[in-house]
This record gives C-alpha cells, structure tokens and sequence, in this order.
C-alpha cells in the first residue's frame, strides 16, 4: 500500500472515535456493540418513564376522566420503592448463585417486575374509570389494582437502573466512567423520546381496546430490551468446588463504611438538595410561561424539546471534560451554579416581559442540571469501591429519585399555597398567579447556594491530597 494510501486508512480510523459519539469508551475487551447493548436497559427505563408521567397522566385524566388526586398519587406510587434502591445495590454487590452471577439475577427480577406491572396495568387503569362493565366491579379494586401494577412498574425501573449502572461499572476501567455516565444518560433521553412520539402516534385515535395494546406492546418491548441488553454480559464465577470466601459484612455495616468514606453523608446531602432545587422547575415551566408569559400552547410544548437539548449539551460537555480528568466534583458545582442565572432569567423574564429570556434560562436550567447529574454520577462511580459498586450507585439512586419526588410534589403545593397567601394584586403587577410560580423559583436559588456550599469542602478535599502528594524540592 502507498503511502498516501495507509494515511487514508489511518485517517478514517481516528475518524470513528473523533465523531462517532462515545467510540472511544470501547475497548477490545468491550466493543463499542457490547456497550450499547447494555444500555438498551436505559431505552426500558425511559419508555416506562414516558408512559407513567406522561403519556398515563395524561389519559387518565382527560381520556378517562379519573380525578387529578388520585392520578398525582398513581403516579408518585413509584416512589415508594426509592429508598430501597441502596438495599437493591448491596444485594447485588453480595448476591452469590450457583451460576457465579450477581448482577443478572437482580436485573432479571426488575425485568420480570416491570413486565408484570405492565400485563395487569391497561385492565386496571379501565376499572378504576369504570369503563364498560367495570363499573359493577367493587370500589376497592380499581385504585388497589392501579396501585399495585405502578407500584410494580416502578419497583422494576429502579431495579434495573441501578444494578445496570452497577454493572456497566464492573465492566469499564474507571477512566472510561464519565463516558459510560454520558452514554448511558443519553440512551436513557433517546428512550424518553423515541418512545413519546411512538405512544402519540398510537394513541392519536384513542380507544380503550388501543390503550390495553399500547401498554402491553410496551411490556413486551421492555422484556425484549433488557433479555437483549444484559445477555452475555456478566461474567460467570462459577462456586461449586472452589473455597468459600469469608462472610459479607451486613448491610447496616457496609453503609456505615460508605458513609463514613470521602465523606459520604454529605454527597449524598448535595446529591438530595441540588437534585431536588432542579427538579422542582419540572411541572411549573410551562404553565408559568403559558399562564404568565401569555406564550401558546405549541411554544410551552416546545419547551421540553428545548429542555431535553440543553441536557444533550450539558451531558456532552461533562462527558469531555471529565473524561480529560477533570475533577467531577467541580462538574458537580459548575452545574449548581449555572442554575443560578438560569432561576433567575426564568424569573425575571416575567416583569421584563421577555419570552427570549424564559426560553434562554429554561435551556439553561436544562444545562446546569445535566452537568449536576453527571458529575454527582461519575463521582459516585470513581469512588465506590469494587465490592460496593451497587451499594454507591444504590444510595445515590435512592436519593436522587426521592429528592426528585419532593422537589416536584412540594414544588405544586407550595405554588398553590403562595397563590393562596400572596397579595390579591400580585407581585411586580402582574397576574396574582405569579406569585406562587415566582416564589418556588425563588426558593430554587436558594436551595441551589445550599448545594454549592455543601460541595466546596468536596472540591478542597480532593485538591489537598493532591497538592500534598507532589514531592517537595530538596535544598
């Protein structure tokens, strides 16, 4: 071959990791194909994330004219399950069978459990509306039934996600955790998606019967996806014949030790607040800038779009700073105080009365969240040891879903209340309905200036030791 020749070649090599996105992850041990086959279990996880908060949300209160109470609480029955995910993650870290897996047995389980909630969840959703002859069925059943098949769904997502995470860590060395975090994270956006515009598609001419086949379609897809995403990629350590190894501390032991390391409590303290000060803006953006901002219905719908991209971004961006050995810590802090400005166009765009300001600060908000959630992610996954993996990801999944959770249930009841309790002229001049969207906002800096005061001393914590490891220059 010709020397121009071998550098073409040589050239369109180097030309997959440069523009393919997360090419350079793939090792010869893992190719880039095994990698996304994992992750097919974050495409599940997203398509039920999509159809509980969203596409279900939406059904059961105007298509089948359940009242919103009852909806809120179907919907939060996930939640539930939560502050187990550390319970899930040190089970795993431990679990032993006779096949010589950990991992597997567990995302099988959440598998099974999100598969089950789906089978039952369309017929119960038709009772507790009492559709056709469900109306004679006992008046126990329909909201009893609903609540198992959520409570099902979302027991099953937090499962998979966080014994998937745990996985995807045991596989890649840690150098290559930020670009795992940010394939993952992007899958997880790509599912939410992907899955969003097919239920539209489905559900354009609703009918009950179509309702019963979209749900169950998504319970098959989902069994299809993650029997797909954790095949053959755990390795077997088959026990039988080989020494027994020493016994496993408990699990109140191994939270202590974790809590007790690279200070522990407070990361998962910053992971809790700033998580929850993010989450609190999910449910108010578009009707404050419909109510408010007299912006119409295509433009606010256009802002998930806007938030979903600002995310891409961010994660995109957090992933390649991280990867060249940033500190995730600073990533971590980056993203709390970029939510700072964004909070406060969001508010000020209302007394200015500029949309272009709301739309930049909710890109924004979007943004600072994704570099937030990837750095208290990554953090995570670099410091756990091997045998807590599931345990760290465990914890941090558990309180970054119930921070969510609360952000978002408190975010509504406080707006209501502040409406309530606000001058009957409202703030500024504006609508009285400003003032709750307006003080929710405003409490969002201030829980976001908390996250940033509990994250400094994890920054300077990791900068001394390495400032004291550099050798001093003999005289």
């Amino acid at each position: 071959m010709s020397a121009s020749g071998r550098r073409l070649v040589r050239a369109w090599v180097d030309l997959g990791p440069r523009f393919l996105p997360f090419a350079d992850v793939a090792t010869a041990d893992l190719p880039l194909s095994r990698l996304l086959r994992l992750s097919l279990f974050q495409v599940s996880c997203g398509m039920a994330t999509v159809l509980l908060v969203g596409t279900l949300n939406r059904v059961m209160i105007v298509e089948l004219g359940v009242p919103a109470t009852l909806v809120a609480l179907m919907v939060a029955m996930p939640l539930v399950f939560a502050p187990f995910r550390a319970l899930v993650g040190y089970r795993s870290d431990t679990h032993r069978c006779e096949l010589g897996w950990r991992r597997v047995p567990f995302i099988w389980r959440g598998t099974l459990l999100q598969f089950g909630g789906f089978a039952i969840m369309p017929f119960a959703l038709l009772v507790l509306a009492g559709k056709g002859a469900a109306h004679e069925a006992p008046a126990w059943l329909g909201p009893g039934s609903a609540a198992l098949a959520f409570l099902m769904v979302g027991a099953g997502v937090h499962m998979v996600q966080t014994v998937g995470l745990a996985l995807a860590t045991d596989l890649v060395p840690q150098e290559s955790h930020p670009k795992v975090v940010g394939l993952m994270y992007v899958m997880l956006l790509a599912g939410m998606i992907g899955s969003a515009l097919l239920f539209g598609i489905a559900l354009a001419d609703f009918t009950p019967g179509r309702l019963v086949q979209v749900i169950q379609g998504a319970a098959v897809a989902t069994m299809a996806l993650n029997l797909l995403a954790l095949w053959k990629q755990e390795l077997r350590k088959p026990r039988r014949g080989a020494p027994l190894p020493p016994p496993d501390p408990s699990f109140t032991e191994s939270f202590s030790r974790f809590c007790a390391a690279d200070q522990g409590v407070r990361r998962l303290l910053a992971v809790g607040v700033g998580t929850m000060a993010f989450a609190m803006a999910d449910i108010l953006l578009e009707p404050y800038g419909g109510q408010i901002l007299g912006l119409p219905v295509a433009a606010t719908t256009q802002l998930t779009a806007l938030l979903a991209f600002g995310g891409l971004l961010g994660f995109a961006l957090a992933s390649r700073v991280l990867a060249r050995g940033a500190d995730p810590f600073r990533v971590t802090r980056a993203g709390a105080l970029l939510g700072l400005p964004a909070f406060a166009a969001v508010i000020l765009a209302a007394p200015a009365g500029w949309p272009a300001l709301f739309l930049t600060g909710n890109f924004l908000v979007g943004f600072g969240a994704a570099l937030f959630g990837h750095g208290t992610l990554t953090a995570t996954m670099n410091l756990a040891p091997r045998e807590q993996a599931g345990l760290a990801l465990g914890a941090w999944g558990a309180v970054q879903a119930t921070g969510a959770g609360l952000g978002i249930a408190l975010s509504g009841v406080l707006r209501d209340v502040l409406n309530a309790l606000g001058p009957e002229g409202g703030l500024w001049g504006l609508a009285p309905a400003a003032t709750g969207y307006l003080g929710v906002y405003v409490l969002e800096i201030v829980l976001l200036l908390a996250t940033v005061v509990a994250v400094a001393p994890l920054v300077r914590r990791r900068s001394t030791p390495q400032a004291a490891a550099e050798p001093t220059p003999q005289a």
